[in-house]
């Protein structure tokens, strides 16, 4: 079974930090279990190549030094790779305690309850009174979706993947090859940002309509990956946040929130109903089809067959 990269790194990282010496490429490949399964040489050297840079770009100090003899060998000296001591104030720590509750998921919940006891073991815990002062916020950010975890490595690692994905107008889901970018949560959805290869543009996909497993393709990114990733402006723009025209629709009372928040009108039309005023724009009519028999589209016309094609093909399929 292939040795997953993040293992690999670690493994050169720690041969590189442990020896009193510099160590030649011979030496690490017989030294590491990843190397050791490479068959021929020129993919091994492509394979450290690849490793060496991706340590220094995470910061890691990789020295390079030549021998008499002309041999050439790597060391990572650990005075080089040492961080400063950390220190924080009441309320940056305060912050890192509400930050590690947020996780909802089991595996991060562990990884963040595992780096606070590592700060308070170093020395830096909150005092009773100031965590009783925060005690009162518990932020929650929901991952329950079974496609977070892989999607979350993926854009870590650039890994391109595919699945297969439910539009809200679709009867059946169809299958989407996507190098995925980032992920974010939106007003309690989580989506996903990347470049989708058979539409050849970027898209913006939520996790809930994700169906089965997400697979890990092999290869790399063919699309150059944005240095922000604007995730929520992106569906904002897709459900209409941006737009300039007004929706007047009706909403069964006591239901659909999400709607009530962004009405810029709201007024009672009879025990049953609300009539709310929205902003229009591209993408509206997806989001209002999933509110179902409880929105009722006024105007405009468009928008209207819009939600009403959707209703039709769910209801079909």
């Amino acid at each position: 079974m292939a040795i997953a990269k993040a293992e690999r790194l670690m493994n050169l990282a720690l041969c590189l930090l442990g020896t009193g010496r510099a160590l030649s490429k011979r030496e690490l490949r017989t030294s590491i279990e990843a190397y050791i399964e490479v068959g021929s040489d020129d993919a091994f050297n492509r394979m450290f190549e690849r490793d060496k840079d991706d340590l220094r770009e995470l910061g890691m100090v990789i020295e390079t030094v030549e021998s008499l003899d002309g041999d050439v060998g790597y060391v990572a000296r650990r005075d080089r790779n040492q961080l400063p001591p950390v220190t924080l104030d009441a309320e940056e720590a305060a912050a890192l305690g509400l930050a590690a509750k947020v996780w909802q998921q089991a595996r991060l919940a562990g990884a963040a309850s595992g780096a606070l006891q590592k700060l308070r073991a170093a020395g830096m815990p909150l005092a009773e009174e100031e965590r009783e002062a925060y005690s009162a916020l518990e932020p929650r950010v929901p991952a329950g979706e079974s496609a977070f975890e892989p999607l979350m490595i993926a854009c870590r690692d650039r890994r391109p993947v595919t699945f297969d994905y439910r539009k809200s107008n679709a009867a059946r889901p169809g299958t989407r090859q996507v190098e995925p970018w980032a992920l974010e949560c939106w007003r309690g959805h989580w989506y996903l940002a990347g470049f989708d290869r058979e539409r050849g543009a970027v898209r913006v996909f939520r996790l809930s309509r994700i169906v089965g497993r997400v697979k890990s393709r092999a290869g790399t990114f063919t699309a150059e990956v944005p240095g922000h990733v604007a995730v929520r402006e992106s569906v904002a723009r897709w459900a209409g946040e941006h737009a300039t025209g007004q929706a007047r629709i009706l909403l069964r009372t006591g239901a659909g929130y999400p709607l009530r928040a962004r009405a810029t009108v709201t007024s009672g039309r009879d025990g049953e109903w609300d009539e709310l005023e929205i902003p229009y724009g591209h993408g509206l009519g997806a989001w209002l089809a999933e509110f179902g028999p409880d929105v009722i589209v006024l105007e405009p016309a468009e928008l209207r067959a819009d939600v009403v094609d959707r209703l039709r093909a769910v209801a079909k399929g």
